[in-house]
């Protein structure tokens, strides 16, 4: 079986992962084996990831677009190729196919560990950057972070459906997708109109 696995950092009103389940879809993965999570490539604990880890068999294949999207984490890459061996798996990150099926040669142990050092390397610098210009705009005066959503923010084509969801004519999944917004973005709002 073949196994994709598609990563943000950010939830899907700021961060795209359609783009990442294409391309996996043209990498030969059916689209119901594709595991997408929105969190940070630097958590360890992942529920999606768990779950594909817990679903491969040996001689499966997971793919995913880039080794970041796996993890950012030099350590869990270890980890995964570790387990990878174990369960005689083959992982396909991006160009680079490391194939467990059979012994692995050190050589392509190797670069995909330099491949995850960079791909740490990369996330702490992002990070600091960030740091940084948010100190700096603190410095300046400006207020940091979103700004708070109010029910005036709220779009009117939730207002329309509203009624329908408190009569119970509709469930939050059936509100959410006749409002084309994401379930978590439905309860924010429902939580600010009924407090």
């Amino acid at each position: 079986m073949i196994y994709g696995y598609a990563r943000c950092s950010t939830n899907e009103e700021l961060q795209d992962i359609n783009r990442q389940v294409r391309e996996l879809i043209q990498l030969g993965v059916p689209h119901t084996n594709i595991y997408r999570e929105y969190e940070s490539g630097m958590k360890t604990n992942r529920v999606e990831l768990n779950r594909l880890i817990n679903t491969v068999n040996s001689g499966d294949t997971i793919i995913s677009t880039e080794v970041s999207r796996i993890t950012r984490s030099t350590k869990q890459l270890c980890e995964i190729i570790e387990f990878a061996k174990d369960r005689h798996i083959k992982l396909v990150l991006g160009t680079f196919v490391v194939d467990c099926t059979k012994e692995l040669d050190p050589m392509t142990e190797g670069m995909l560990k330099m491949m995850g050092v960079f791909s740490e390397l990369e996330r702490n610098m992002i990070s600091q950057r960030v740091k940084s210009g948010m100190q700096n705009a603190k410095a300046k005066g400006r207020k940091i972070g979103r700004p708070t959503t109010t029910a005036e923010d709220i779009p009117s084509v939730f207002y329309k459906h509203y009624p329908k969801y408190k009569k119970g004519e509709i469930n939050k999944a059936e509100f959410s997708r006749l409002c084309e917004v994401s379930y978590p973005t439905i309860y924010k709002y429902l939580h600010i109109v009924e407090g």
